[in-house]
């Protein structure tokens, strides 16, 4: 093989040797550019999930963390109504609509973000801040009836402290659950980011009260450094206060 084979290709992704292999892209620093930038844009060049995301047409490798959940527990089932919270760039909501079926006119996907997002064929989508004082009010109006599943991986933005980072995280958790238990039709199903260590006390409570399994899960596409992880709450039964 030539040197001149070994180098990236013109689309920004490391090329393969001989074996099928993927070469590892080094990124020059370029004036302006901060290291940690420089290595966040090397890591997401030499990531497999990125590539194979790029591959497969998804909108982000968060898509993997999904079907990773779906394939394990079982979570989203054909026919489905689902609410996606926290749903830019769509990766999300491209599984669940492959999921429930939403293009063959079997499930249902409403999808929601702080940002601004594509439309994506078979989900309906929506730009609101869920932070906001009767946000949860205002996507309940646009469902006209319970759902099967609300999924959230909604996250504040990180400030490098652990115990801020937890708070922020674990708060968004909550407002997700909160909407989740007035939304959810009988056996439905809850999953929202957290950080490792789980929940706090008072929402795992909350949790085991109101769905039958309630479990922490850290798929293969979250990455090995990273605190990420999800909660997964099946068979809802009610809030019992």
């Amino acid at each position: 093989m030539t040197d001149k084979s070994k180098k990236k290709n013109s689309s920004g992704r490391g090329s393969s040797d001989a074996s099928g292999r993927l070469l590892h892209t080094k990124v020059k620093s370029a004036r302006g550019r901060k290291y940690s930038s420089t290595l966040w844009l090397e890591r997401q060049l030499n990531d497999p999930y990125v590539v194979e995301a790029r591959a497969r047409g998804l909108r982000s490798r968060a898509a993997f963390k999904l079907m990773q959940l779906d394939d394990k527990y079982k979570l989203l089932k054909s026919g489905d109504s689902v609410v996606d919270l926290g749903a830019a760039p769509g990766g999300w909501t491209q599984v669940a609509i492959d999921r429930v079926g939403a293009l063959k006119g079997k499930g249902q996907v409403l999808a929601l973000d702080i940002l601004e997002m594509e439309p994506i064929a078979g989900a309906k989508v929506i730009q609101l801040d869920f932070t906001e004082d009767d946000a949860d009010n205002k996507v309940k109006a646009m469902l006209g009836g319970p759902v099967n599943a609300v999924i959230s991986d909604m996250a504040a933005p990180t400030t490098g402290h652990k115990q801020t980072d937890h708070i922020r995280i674990v708060y968004m958790c909550e407002l997700a659950l909160d909407f989740a238990v007035d939304v959810l039709a009988p056996d439905g199903v809850f999953i929202a980011k957290v950080l490792k260590g789980g929940t706090e006390n008072d929402l795992l409570d909350l949790l085991k009260r109101s769905f039958s399994v309630v479990r922490h899960a850290k798929p293969e596409a979250s990455r090995a450094d990273s605190r990420e992880a999800y909660v997964i709450a099946t068979g809802f039964r009610g809030n019992k206060e």
